[in-house]
């Protein structure tokens, strides 16, 4: 991937899934990457994965509902590498299967702050860090761009994403940071699996799917790669859905 060697990343919820994908992808394009999870096992895992292909990682604990804890990552990562180039935000909370009237005040409050407040965070000690140019891409979600029934906050979480997106984009880019959103569809995560074990959940949601099937997390990867790297270099604001089709 172009722009990527001797480049330093970040990547938060990096012990599963899309985070994990993208860790590994960021890695294989020759960029030494930091592993943030608040999971410390899964970010050794996916730190070990990374070494073993040759590549260079940091595992980090952090919780990105809490400032202490995003700051912390945040310097540690500029105290192993010296600087940062890009950063993924994926780490985040799921919620569905709640209807916006039976939800208690404080599961809302829960998967919004975890969500949303915890990319701004995220962004807030990462921005300083990319004076010199850089990208950084929030993985949102096509909840992020259009409704899923039953899941308020999740939605409302993501929308809010998009937007703080949208902001940074315009508001940094007079110092070459480019931000970017990735909107992925159902992607064939363990956690998603989990979720619909038992279920015809897979299969209802390929049906809908134009291309027949669900993303898996190396495609929904390839999406925020691209976008860190040179090959994105005029691109800037943008919420990219990373879907099949559907949203078409």
């Amino acid at each position: 991937m172009s722009g990527m060697s001797r480049k330093v990343g970040l990547v938060t919820g990096a012990g599963s899934g899309i985070g994990r994908a993208t860790a590994l992808e960021f890695a294989r394009s020759g960029a030494a990457v930091a592993v943030l999870d608040i999971d410390e096992s899964t970010a050794a895992e996916t730190t070990e994965m990374i070494r073993k292909d040759g590549g260079e990682a940091l595992s980090v604990r952090v919780d990105i509902a809490d400032e202490h804890s995003v700051r912390a990552a945040v310097e540690r990562t500029l105290a192993a590498y010296g600087g940062l180039d890009f950063a993924v935000n994926n780490a985040g909370l799921a919620s569905h299967h709640r209807q916006l009237d039976r939800m208690p005040l404080d599961e809302f409050e829960r998967v919004v702050h975890v969500n949303l407040a915890g990319t701004f965070l995220c962004m807030k000690y990462e921005l300083p860090l990319l004076e010199g140019g850089g990208a950084i891409v929030n993985i949102a979600s096509n909840g992020g761009l259009y409704a899923i029934p039953t899941a308020p906050a999740y939605v409302a979480a993501k929308h809010g994403i998009v937007g703080l997106t949208k902001v940074a984009a315009v508001d940094y880019a007079p110092r070459d940071i480019r931000v970017n959103a990735v909107c992925p569809g159902p992607t064939r995560t363990p956690g998603l699996e989990r979720v619909a074990a038992g279920t015809d959940m897979l299969a209802v949601q390929e049906a809908i799917t134009p291309l027949g099937r669900l993303a898996t997390p190396q495609e929904a990867a390839a999406a925020a790669v691209w976008l860190c790297s040179d090959a994105a270099s005029y691109v800037t604001g943008i919420a990219l859905s990373v879907d099949g089709g559907r949203r078409a």
